[in-house]
Parts: structure tokens; C-alpha cells; sequence
């Protein structure tokens, strides 16, 4: 699994061929407060009962609030079969002081 940073990030999201799946992991309130627009929400403890929801052909970029549940789904999904994982270092709390300063942070 590799790692990555806010900034760089942003950078690879406003690339014309960008196709990952921003998988947002924290929970439904969290989610509703703030999150990274495209990203997909599903809660980390709904993750083994979804795996048949998630692409293994298809770069996964984990985010949660701070980047410790979304390394721990990234590890998760590395034990069962997914190889092109990547975590948001810093979760939403970096996106918002690094990119999108108009982000609530909690």
C-alpha cells in the first residue's frame, strides 16, 4: 500500500485521465459534515460485507478523518486480494488545512 499526501492528491484528481475510487471510510455523520467531493462513502465496519462493491482493476484511494481507519481498510483490502491501494496521509483534516481551506474540520 502506498501513501499520499493532500497536495498531491489534488494534483492527481484534477488529471483529465484520473479514475480511482475515493473510498471515504468514517461514518455517516462525519461524511455529512465534510468530505472530499467524488468520494465514495462506505463505513469502515461495513467494508467486509461490501468487498463485492469494490473494483480490483481499479486504484483505491482510502481516506478517514485523520488516515489511521483508512490505513487499517487499505491493509484490510490488501489481505483480501486488492493490490492498487493507496491512503490519504492525513486524512480530510489535511485536505482541509492543505487544499480546501473552506472545508469545515471537527
Amino acid at each position: 500500500m502506498q501513501q499520499i499526501s493532500a497536495i498531491d492528491l489534488q494534483s492527481r484528481i484534477n488529471k483529465p485521465d484520473f479514475s480511482a475510487l475515493l473510498l471515504d471510510v468514517r461514518e455517516p455523520n462525519e461524511f455529512e459534515y465534510c468530505h472530499i467531493t467524488g468520494s465514495t462513502l462506505i463505513p469502515m465496519q461495513t467494508i467486509p460485507n461490501r468487498l463485492n462493491e469494490l473494483p480490483k482493476d481499479q486504484t483505491i484511494i482510502t481516506i478517514c478523518h485523520h488516515g489511521m481507519r483508512s490505513q487499517q481498510v487499505a491493509q484490510f483490502l490488501e489481505q483480501n486480494g486488492f493490490t492498487d491501494l493507496i491512503n490519504l496521509q492525513g486524512g480530510v483534516h489535511a485536505w482541509a488545512s492543505e487544499v480546501d481551506n473552506a472545508m469545515p474540520t471537527y
